[in-house]
């Protein structure tokens, strides 16, 4: 592309305020009111997907989410990344923050006038981030002008300038609803949807191949009877990505999910690496992404940062496939692989109705049981950060700093008189709130996260509930809920309840019932 640049000399005027930058041999400069502040290279650079090369990737700073343009490949696309020994411009763009990558800073310059030349592009040509020079030391010393709205052309500042003004009228009114999302990691980047949005959270099952497969959809599984398409995330996120081998062909990690999701009136699975955490946070805690390319930039949601999980990027599920993937997919499986009738339908013949169902998480503890997901306020990951105290029973496993909130680590296993777990580095703490009081349940792995219609829950037999013997947990528990499967795959689970065994510690441990 043919662009002609022509330096032309500013009339004399007052001087002007520059802050320079060095980037390997060259020095560039930028106005220094639209300098917010230059800060060092973060600990912890999330990389954002579907963004431009130049994007090095993203930080929060104070509350808000900083992209950051790796300056050197603005101009050479094979420049190197970002070292920790970058500093990082912060420039104020229209109310959005944008960071530029720089090798080092340099001075404040009090630039006259006549010092300066701008630089303007021929009719039609692309603007570059270049606006001008500025001599200096009798023509020794020449410095680059970057354009500040050239580096941040950021298509969504509407988008995150709304999302600002309704966090801060949030923060002003205290009154956010407290809500769940499902953590989950795709490469090295943390994304997560809202509970209302799971459907269920299952292993890799066999994935069959299909006519409809393509470098986004690796094929269909049978889900309650129904086919569903499973969308690769990885390539999802990956534009270009080549076509995905066949699914037969395919080396399942053990950490790897399938994600169902209900889009609308779609059910889509999307293939994650692994799925992580529930993470509970208010509406105010939502920080706007700013985003410089459109690539299905809406469904990005934005940003929840939290100490102990890092950035965790809240997806928009409605946004991110378009309607004709979602239609194609959908439509195309349902008429290719007509649903089985009977395996969807509920034990009296009928369709079960979905407006009377229940998230459930299940957990190992030797065996596998159930929990209502509204019983649990998070799951973390067990650490040995736990402060044992003397004198206490041996269930009771310590204390533990989560966020400025003590928690009491009660070891299930000990609790039913279970022999200690082999270590495998699956284990998780339940966390569950009572009034002001947490507590959290150690179990050896939680390991799916599944929506049940009502009418699959059951009262427990008797023989199931005899507490004469100290059986293990399932013996506290009432009821039982019918997973629907082929073969191994239908499961009968006792369902735990957190309030049952409160009541039995209160009964042991006199100090919990005060």
């Amino acid at each position: 592309m043919h662009m002609l640049e022509q330096q032309t000399p500013a009339a004399a005027g007052p001087t002007e305020l520059f802050g320079s930058f060095v980037l390997g041999p060259d020095e560039f400069a930028l106005p220094a009111l639209c300098i917010r502040e230059v800060v060092n290279f973060p600990e912890k650079m999330t990389a954002l997907p579907l963004s431009p090369p130049f994007l090095e990737g993203m930080f929060t700073l104070r509350g808000s989410v900083i992209p950051v343009v790796n300056l050197g490949r603005v101009f050479n696309p094979d420049a190197p990344p970002a070292e920790p020994t970058h500093k990082i411009a912060i420039l104020d763009y229209d109310g959005v923050l944008v960071g530029i990558l720089f090798h080092a800073t340099g001075e404040i310059l009090r630039v006259r006038a006549e010092q300066r030349s701008t630089l303007s592009y021929a009719s039609g040509a692309s603007h570059g981030v270049v606006a001008g020079t500025i001599l200096l030391e009798d023509g020794a010393r020449l410095l680059q002008v970057l354009d500040p709205a050239a580096l941040a052309r950021i298509e969504n500042v509407p988008q995150v300038l709304a999302l600002q003004g309704a966090g801060r009228q949030a923060a002003r009114r205290h009154q956010g609803e407290r809500r769940q999302c499902v953590s989950f990691r795709v490469g090295s980047s943390s994304f997560a949807l809202e509970m209302g949005a799971i459907q269920e959270i299952i292993r890799v099952p066999e994935i069959q191949a299909s006519v409809l497969n393509s470098a986004l959809c690796l094929g269909r599984i049978n889900f309650r009877g129904s086919p569903v398409a499973v969308v690769c995330f990885h390539t999802l996120l990956t534009p270009g990505a080549a076509s995905a081998a066949p699914p037969g062909a395919r080396a399942v990690l053990p950490d790897q999910r399938v994600v169902i999701a209900r889009i609308d009136d779609a059910t889509i699975g999307f293939l994650v690496d692994s799925v992580d955490n529930i993470v509970n946070f208010f509406n105010e805690e939502i920080m706007p992404i700013p985003m410089l390319g459109k690539t299905r930039a809406g469904m990005f949601g934005g940003c929840i940062s939290k100490p102990d999980l890092g950035d965790i990027i809240l997806l928009e599920p409605r946004q991110i496939l378009s309607s004709a993937e979602i239609v194609a997919m959908r439509v195309g499986h349902a008429n290719l692989y007509p649903k089985d009738e009977a395996g969807a339908a509920g034990p009296d013949g009928g369709h079960a109705r979905r407006n009377q169902r229940q998230v459930y998480i299940t957990f190992a503890l030797e065996n596998t049981y159930a929990v209502e997901i509204k019983q649990v306020r998070e799951i973390i990951d067990y650490s040995d950060a736990v402060t044992h105290a003397p004198g206490m029973p041996p269930f009771m496993r310590g204390m533990l700093n989560l966020r400025q909130q003590m928690i009491s680590v009660i070891d299930l296993r000990q609790l039913y008189q279970m022999a200690p777990a082999a270590p495998t580095g699956q284990a998780k703490i339940l966390v569950i709130e009572r009034g002001q009081d947490r507590y959290g349940l150690l179990v050896d792995a939680v390991e799916n996260i599944m929506t049940v219609h009502d009418n699959r829950r059951f009262t427990a037999p008797k023989m199931m509930r005899n507490t004469s013997v100290n059986d293990g947990p399932r013996g506290e528990m009432e009821e039982v809920i019918d997973i629907e499967g082929e073969g191994d795959s239908h499961k009968t689970l006792s369902v735990f309840e957190c309030d049952r065994l409160l009541q039995r510690l209160a009964r042991e441990m006199p100090a919990l019932a005060a």
